[in-house]
């Protein structure tokens, strides 16, 4: 088969991509090492719960566009985003907001937890931020930084927060109303029936091999002599760092491991979608409960912990390290990529930066349509 366009990644940007490109009547091919469709917004029937089997994704966005977008291949519900966060025996609601305050400090105006919070930063006496320890504390004071903040951090970064830099946090959102919505955007929403059957939507009639890497199709095809599959382009969702062969270096991330539990038996485990730990001794950063993205009244509920790690080569990577060093050594890969004639990089590890889900298929919305 001669292709128009090889796709490497069945996550959100190669799937708007591809369903954009055969829209027009261009032909696809779609890989991805994993065995299956989806990428990180992978949901997985279990006990007939939508399980997030990659973290909790929860789809927002202020634009109209993308909203309709998707709405074309999913129907989304009306859930809101309300994490509640624990510190020992004490209970919080995020975002920081009245509530959080009230909890706090037993105010009860706007005024006096502006008061209460400026009162914190003026008794601490810090000049210039260093660290992020410092940049948090001139933003919230101790309080909110103590419970709400420093042992997340740390555990999300693998270090401590004196020793990150303070423009990891620019700002940190204090709300003073009595609000408990995370996201600030105008719609919001899961799929019913899980982001799943989404992205298999956008990939009907789209071909597709799964569980092969690019390197091993590359490898494949080429073993097939005169039958070998050919391709006008190639869009590259995958490490672009491992597309050269780390040929600079190895870009950092951050990674997850995620370990799910089913519970027999149990029709409420906590009351949440998403309970944050916030203490830096309890070694996971969160537990999400699965059913509840869905208003779910299934007699049992699964559970997913989740633990920040330490990227490996070889490991999954979530979280891209912008920090000055790895944007440096992106911008030179990023160079090799502006002169690699008919491949296009996508999504976060293609671009090294992370994305919402809006923006994402903003991008791949942009990208079809420069290509067209």
């Amino acid at each position: 088969m001669r292709y128009d366009y090889l796709i490497v990644g069945a996550g959100l940007f190669g799937a708007v991509f591809a369903k954009e490109m055969s829209r027009i009547g261009k032909s696809c091919l779609v890989i991805d090492k994993r065995e299956h469709i989806a990428g990180n917004i992978y949901t997985e029937e279990i006990a007939g719960i939508q399980v997030h089997k990659y973290g909790a994704h929860i789809f927002h966005t202020s634009d109209k566009r993308i909203w309709d977008y998707v709405q074309q291949y999913a129907r989304l519900n009306h859930y809101i985003n309300s994490p509640v966060a624990v510190y020992g025996d004490e209970l919080y609601n995020l975002p920081f907001n009245m509530n959080t305050f009230n909890k706090l400090w037993g105010v009860k105006t706007p005024a006096e937890a502006k008061a209460r919070i400026m009162e914190q930063i003026e008794g601490l006496g810090l000049g210039e931020p260093h660290n992020l320890e410092e940049q948090a504390l001139s933003l919230v004071g101790p309080d909110v930084y103590t419970k709400l903040i420093k042992g997340y951090t740390e555990k999300q970064w693998g270090r401590d927060c004196k020793e990150l830099p303070s423009f990891i946090i620019r700002r940190l959102p204090l709300r003073f109303v009595y609000d408990n919505n995370y996201f600030t955007d105008r719609y919001q929403g899961i799929p019913e029936g899980g982001y799943t059957g989404m992205v298999e939507k956008m990939l009907k009639g789209v071909p597709l091999k799964l569980g092969i890497s690019y390197r091993e199709f590359l490898e494949a095809n080429s073993a097939k002599g005169e039958e070998a599959d050919s391709f006008r382009k190639v869009l590259y969702t995958g490490m672009i760092d491992e597309y050269f062969d780390y040929c600079f270096g190895e870009l950092q991330y951050r990674s997850l491991r995620f370990e799910e539990e089913l519970l027999t038996g149990c029709e409420n485990y906590q009351g949440n979608a998403v309970v944050n730990y916030t203490e830096r001794e309890v070694p996971y950063t969160r537990i999400i409960e699965h059913k509840h993205f869905e208003f779910g009244t299934q007699p049992d509920t699964v559970i997913t912990r989740e633990y920040p790690v330490e990227w490996k080569r070889g490991d999954e990577p979530y979280y891209p390290v912008n920090d000055e060093r790895n944007n440096a050594l992106y911008a030179k890969y990023a160079g090799l990529a502006s002169r690699e004639k008919n491949v296009l990089f996508g999504g976060r590890l293609g671009q090294y930066r992370y994305y919402d889900m809006d923006k994402v298929i903003a991008a791949a919305l942009d990208m079809a349509a420069a290509e067209i």
